[in-house]
């Protein structure tokens, strides 16, 4: 019983918990900024019949095919994978090309199958071919 309260108290587990329900919310968010802001604007700006996407529905043999409330999701959608993008994605790789640009190389690429390789080897783990015999540190500087 222990070690399931030590794997419950982690704080990988703990994070990814507050992370969920933050999306959750934000997504709820979003979807009502669609739903209350955009959508009417978009209504009021081409004369739709109607502020409400969600409405729009056509009908094949009895069949209900509501396409404005996918038009509702794919906006949602495509607002919340925008702010991941520009909030999340871009800094964590700025910050990541930061701390990486001044690491010094430990593979290469292999120039017969070019898999990664340490940059000392002489043979490729993979395809075995052979490498020049220069290693990495008597080569002259670039």
């Amino acid at each position: 019983m222990g070690g399931f309260k030590k794997f419950l108290m982690r704080g990988n587990l703990v994070e990814l918990a507050v992370a969920v329900v933050v999306g959750a919310t934000f997504s709820g968010l979003v979807q009502a900024l669609v739903k209350d802001l955009i959508t009417p604007l978009i209504a009021a700006i081409t004369g739709g019949g109607g502020p409400d996407f969600s409405q729009y529905v056509f009908t094949v043999n009895g069949a209900k095919f509501m396409y404005g409330d996918f038009i509702n999701h794919l906006l949602s959608f495509l607002i919340i994978a925008a702010v991941i993008y520009w909030l999340v994605v871009m800094p964590m790789t700025r910050v990541i090309a930061f701390f990486d640009r001044d690491r010094k190389a430990t593979e290469k690429k292999c120039p017969e199958c070019l898999s990664d390789i340490p940059v000392d080897a002489s043979r490729c783990a993979f395809c075995t071919a052979e490498l020049s015999q220069v290693r990495a540190a008597d080569r002259p500087p670039a």
